[in-house]
């Protein structure tokens, strides 16, 4: 399951490994560590996805190679066995790139969930968090790359050509349309030719920060796409957000692998 509820969270916090994947925009005066340090919920291990992605790159949150992703994950404590439910307290659901991230480096795909509203809605009702440190016991974690689950800028320059499958970004309208300016320096206003616009927050409870039913994801979809098609690839800024909109399609379409072009608009739109 994608997805667990705030109510099942609450009820098997001993059963679960769980991570707060915070991260924030640039341009957001918000530190997500301390954030962490201050208020999680309790077992909660924080994940740096700054710190956690692949360094020798200008590029944000490029995956790491898998040997260092067995060393970051060892380091947190997590084994291949473990059901994994990873949170956020972002407006970018930045914990669906948690999600991706342990789905393409093998993690079985039942065992690692998004807590539906992240520590918002766990908030909202008045849950319980803390302020202590979760004691950690390095585990050796063994990952195996999916690496069909990744496009890179060859593979997305190519599909222009062939339209072999369709890209769906994102991003605000805005952003996407090129009406206002990208809010990375040295990055371009616009889109991917050819790709299609669906903003992530439009699969967005507001209110709490849960996705929205099936059926209105559904409608959302159905707007630009063929539902009955397979080959989806999903982008963004800088391949946060892109993730969710990943996910919401696996929640209409079980079958669905989530399949993300890493580089994002971050790459192509580099000046």
């Amino acid at each position: 399951m994608s997805l667990v509820s705030s109510d099942w969270l609450a009820k098997n916090l001993d059963d679960v490994k769980i991570i707060d994947c915070s991260w924030h925009m640039p341009d957001i005066n918000r530190n997500p560590h301390e954030e962490y340090f201050n208020e999680h919920i309790p077992g909660a291990i924080f994940f740096d996805l700054d710190k956690n992605s692949e360094q020798n790159t200008e590029l944000p949150h490029m995956l790491p190679t898998k040997e260092k992703w067995e060393e970051i994950v060892s380091s947190l404590g997590i084994s291949n066995e473990d059901k994994i439910v990873i949170y956020d307290n972002s407006d970018v659901l930045s914990s669906c790139r948690g999600w991706y991230n342990f789905i393409y480096f093998g993690h079985e795909r039942e065992l690692v969930s998004v807590l539906d509203g992240g520590l918002k809605k766990w908030k909202i009702e008045n849950k319980i968090t803390t302020n202590k440190k979760t004691n950690i016991i390095n585990s050796k974690y063994i990952a195996k790359e999916n690496k069909h689950l990744v496009k890179n800028i060859n593979e997305i320059n190519d599909n222009i050509k062939r339209n072999n499958f369709k890209v769906i970004d994102a991003r605000s309208r805005e952003r996407f349309e090129g009406i206002v300016p990208d809010p990375r320096k040295n990055v371009r206003s616009g889109s991917i030719p050819n790709s299609l616009c669906l903003p992530f927050k439009e699969v967005i409870n507001s209110n709490d920060n849960t996705f929205k039913n099936k059926n209105e994801i559904s409608k959302k979809f159905d707007e630009i796409i063929d539902l009955s098609e397979k080959n989806r690839v999903f982008s963004c800024g800088s391949g946060i957000t892109a993730c969710v909109l990943s996910l919401a399609y696996s929640l209409v379409n079980n079958t669905y692998s989530p399949t993300v072009y890493d580089g994002s608009w971050a790459e192509y739109g580099k000046l």
